[in-house]
């Protein structure tokens, strides 16, 4: 194998003068870095905002849903409760109901989803106590003005600070109202807490609100609409919503891990993950044809080579060997630089961050990179896969070489 490999090296590097065929080699091991280095930053970047997506949602949204299809809601959980509170991974957990309405202040009207959810001490939602950034996390009904909490961008739209009041009006039964010519039901809060979950779409539209309150305002009676749970490792997410699935009823109730809850956004960002890896693996496609085309023009130019070779007893195998080689060996130049290359470019945005991005418009100040092992190997093997597949026809055709044709005019 020395020999081959000693001969093939010999081809590639010893040439006396710059030729068509070196120019071709040299353009394929460009081709190749290139393709390697941007496939390896784009999926790096696409790993970046993907981590950070999950980060954001796993921050702040429950891990495991528990919810009723029908609006009518749940009124007999106490099993589906007990079981909760014995699932060893448990952190947290609240009972809660949820519904639309309409929200007041400083003569600013919104329609946002309010949530009621448990105010005592073992119902606290850590996702959502972790993330308020002004006031408290404070829901205790038994107060002369019931306290809410609501998110940074709601806060900005209705010009409310901490320890303002707002007013609550809920649809239900507003119909009645307006036919009988009585109040609609409405109630009065203060703001005690403004939390920031990174998502605007949650931030301005979700308010908080004790359940007993909040089941008074929506005319839920004592049901409820479900269960928000986080674990203490959300790895146990799926072993969580298996063990919940055996003790409620799949017509009435629906269990949801994390992911399940945001599988078209998780869907997309995968389709496009993979529609990245594809065209950028053209760039190492094309180079690839660039190979084929150099080394099939190396065996033509050593073809009084091949047959001296053969005459002095090498087979057929061995001069495969040296084609092949000569074509692996293209790859493999290509890739480790490549390699270096997108490592090094991914090094810069971490440490420099080459590409900024405004705070003010984004939640991140520059584009997030990711790096991961298993990506590189894969688009590794991929460009040596290729520079392999692309060595094998003239490598094939060479080892064909009849010697006696070949020296016949030497």
């Amino acid at each position: 194998m020395k020999f081959e490999k000693f001969i093939a090296l010999r081809y590639l590097i010893s040439k006396h003068k710059l030729n068509f065929i070196t120019v071709i080699s040299f353009i394929s091991i460009l081709g190749i870095t290139v393709g390697v280095a941007a496939l390896i930053v784009v999926l790096s970047i696409f790993n970046g905002f993907g981590s950070m997506v999950t980060q954001i949602l796993v921050n702040f949204d429950p891990h495991v849903k528990i919810e009723a299809k029908s609006h009518v809601g749940i009124s007999d959980y106490s099993k589906i409760e007990q079981e909760i509170e014995n699932y060893p991974s448990l952190e947290s957990y609240s009972p809660f109901v949820e519904g639309k309405v309409v929200i007041y202040s400083s003569k600013i009207i919104r329609v946002v989803n309010l949530y009621g959810i448990g105010s005592d001490a073992k119902h606290e939602l850590t996702g959502l106590k972790n993330n308020i950034v002004i006031g408290k996390y404070d829901l205790n009904p038994n107060q002369p003005v019931i306290p809410i909490i609501i998110g940074l961008n709601l806060a900005t739209r209705l010009q409310t600070l901490l320890g303002d009041t707002v007013t609550i009006v809920s649809p239900v039964g507003f119909e009645n109202a307006l036919l009988s010519y009585s109040p609609p039901k409405m109630r009065m809060f203060v703001v005690a807490g403004i939390y920031n979950s990174h998502n605007k779409d949650i931030d301005a539209f979700n308010v908080y609100a004790p359940l007993p309150i909040a089941q008074g305002l929506l005319e839920s009676k004592n049901s409820i609409n479900g269960f928000d749970i986080r674990l203490k490792n959300i790895n146990d997410a799926n072993a969580a919503k298996l063990k919940f699935q055996k003790v409620s009823d799949p017509k009435y109730v629906e269990v949801s891990t994390w992911f399940d809850l945001h599988k078209q956004l998780y869907s997309v960002m995968l389709i496009e993950r993979w529609s990245a890896y594809i065209i950028l693996s053209l760039i190492i496609a094309v180079a690839t044809f660039s190979i084929f085309g150099s080394l099939t023009m190396t065996v033509i130019e050593k073809k009084r080579d091949i047959g001296v070779l053969k005459a002095m007893g090498v087979n057929d195998r061995s001069i495969l060997k040296i084609f092949l080689f000569e074509g692996v060996l293209v790859g493999t130049i290509g890739t480790m630089l490549g390699v270096i290359l997108g490592l090094f470019i991914c090094f810069l945005q971490i440490t420099y961050k080459l590409y900024p991005l405004d705070p003010s418009v984004y939640i991140i100040d520059a584009l997030p990179v990711e790096i991961r092992l298993l990506d590189i190997l894969a688009i590794a093997f991929l460009a040596l896969l290729l520079s392999t597949i692309a060595g094998l026809y003239p490598a094939k055709k060479a080892a064909k070489t009849i010697p006696l044709e070949a020296i016949r005019w030497e």
